[in-house]
């Protein structure tokens, strides 16, 4: 597992369920009008900043569309943002495309069934422990955290072990091994 971790370089995920423990919240506006919103792990949310210390991107691919996910993807300073994509090999290849890296340097961390196709196509996949059985069979790796609770940070620090940063960063916040 180490090995192919090793090799990282950019960290893929759904949202629903992996960022968030997949709960939505419709809320009035100040007009009176529904909008939707979802909460997030602030720990999930500084492990990507630190991914994105070390070179390693990060991004989303989800079948909803929410203006909540495009700023926390902002604030974690992700680089890919697709939302409103059930169908996800295109956004992959895109993707793919667009970094110019091997599926053996990318992640992905997925929880129902749109993401095994994903799951498929990259060097890690990550189910987290709140997902579908049929996700959790086809992963690299299943985290002990369920989405929207750490899954994401599990994975992060996971990396950064493996890529022989994670000393660095205890040190850089004065934490002795």
């Amino acid at each position: 597992m180490n090995s192919k971790l090793s090799k990282i370089k950019l960290l893929l995920m759904d949202v629903d369920g992996v960022m968030t423990d997949g709960r939505l919240y419709n809320v009035p506006d100040a007009a009176g009008n529904m909008v939707e919103t979802k909460g997030f792990d602030s720990q999930d949310g500084i492990s990507l900043q630190w991914l994105n210390w070390y070179g390693i991107a990060a991004g989303v691919i989800s079948g909803r569309v929410s203006p909540a996910t495009a700023e926390r993807a902002r604030q974690c300073k992700m680089r890919y943002v697709y939302q409103g994509h059930i169908e996800k090999i295109s956004i992959l290849d895109e993707i793919m495309a667009d970094c110019a890296l091997d599926r053996d340097a990318i992640a992905y961390i997925g929880d129902d069934l749109t993401d095994i196709v994903i799951m498929h196509r990259v060097g890690f996949a990550v189910a987290t422990q709140n997902a579908r059985p049929e996700v959790k069979k086809e992963a690299h790796y299943v985290t002990h955290a369920p989405g929207g609770a750490g899954a994401v940070r599990e994975v992060a620090e996971m990396m950064l072990q493996a890529q022989g940063k994670w000393d660095e960063l205890m040190r850089k916040y004065e934490v002795t091994p």
